[in-house]
């Protein structure tokens, strides 16, 4: 991808920064035809310098990756990826919740209910969806959406990309807790196919909540745990820091690779290089590709065999084997 100075720019790609400002001040240059070839090797210069840098993040930089404001958010998966799209509002119980998006639509050759976490753009967005921190309303609206796909035997297909649902008084007072269990209970039983992606964040019961289906898998250069970095820090070192925040990202094992290699996910996504805010649409026909294979798989089994297998996939987290040494 071209360089665009409208990429924010993390603090570990300043190599990276610097080779587009060398790039950007040749080709303003009035003999810049003449320096095609400097040009050139530049960029392949920056291009390599990219592929290390995101080849060898440490887990809280792929953190910061996940959050960077220009990465893809469900409503731009959604825009470049389903087809004949219908937005469904409401939980039929209190009202509708920003924060989590359903609707119908068509991915490849299936019609699908597409349901996800929505954080927004702009500042105005960004408080309207309580930046992705979803209410029970959002829950509960995503739950009677599964629901209405399970009725008409549509998939499932869940986008998660939450710090975490919204924990302050008025989601507690609506049950907050309760929307997020029953969630995890009924998708447990629901007899229609369930994919979910991590996004980007995938933060405790908040990506738990849209997140029991029967392929788990994650982008490249997202985030999945019981907890934040920072709020792990808050609560193991009484202060988040820099130097806290790094060393429970690295204790947390939150990166795709970590979530794979524990048996938490199924497969990775990946993402464009230097991740997928630097080519969103690169990132998108990734996705689709990814979530066209796994319905073409799941779709071949039967309603007892997913419940029942989707079950024995959550009963078998955290399962070790423990061996009594030989003297």
């Amino acid at each position: 991808m071209t360089p665009s100075t409208e990429i924010a720019s993390l603090p570990f790609e300043t190599p990276v920064k610097d080779l587009d400002t060398q790039i950007a001040t040749l080709q303003a240059r009035e003999d810049a035809a003449t320096l095609a070839d400097e040009i050139s090797s530049l960029r392949v210069s920056r291009e390599e310098l990219l592929r290390k840098i995101y080849a060898g993040l440490d887990p809280v930089d792929v953190v910061k990756v996940a959050r960077h404001p220009n990465r893809p958010q469900t409503a731009d998966y959604i825009n470049r990826i389903c087809r004949d799209f219908r937005e469904l509002h409401g939980d039929r119980r209190y009202g509708d919740d920003a924060a989590m998006i359903t609707g119908l639509g068509r991915i490849g050759p299936f019609k699908v209910m597409v349901i996800g976490h929505q954080k927004g753009r702009t500042t105005e967005e960004r408080i309207l969806c309580n930046f992705g921190c979803a209410h029970p309303e959002g829950y509960r609206k995503a739950l009677a959406k599964m629901k209405l796909a399970e009725k008409f035997g549509l998939p499932i297909v869940t986008l998660i990309d939450t710090p975490g649902a919204y924990p302050g008084m008025g989601p507690e007072e609506r049950g907050q807790a309760e929307a997020i269990a029953v969630n995890m209970r009924d998708m447990s039983q629901l007899t229609t196919p369930i994919i979910s992606v991590v996004i980007g964040e995938g933060g405790s019961g908040g990506a738990l909540g849209i997140g029991v289906a029967d392929r788990v898998d994650m982008m490249q250069f997202a985030w999945y745990s019981v907890i934040s970095p920072e709020g792990c820090a808050a609560i193991l070192w009484k202060e988040a820091n820099e130097q806290t925040n790094a060393s429970a990202a690295h204790s947390l094992a939150l990166t795709a690779e970590d979530n794979l290699r524990n048996g938490i996910i199924d497969s990775i996504v990946e993402e464009p290089q230097g991740g997928a805010h630097r080519d969103p649409q690169a990132a998108a026909e990734r996705l689709e590709r990814h979530l066209v294979d796994r319905l073409h798989e799941v779709s071949r089994l039967n309603p007892r065999t997913l419940v029942e297998s989707r079950y024995e996939k959550f009963r078998r987290m955290g399962r070790i084997l423990e061996t009594t040494p030989t003297s």
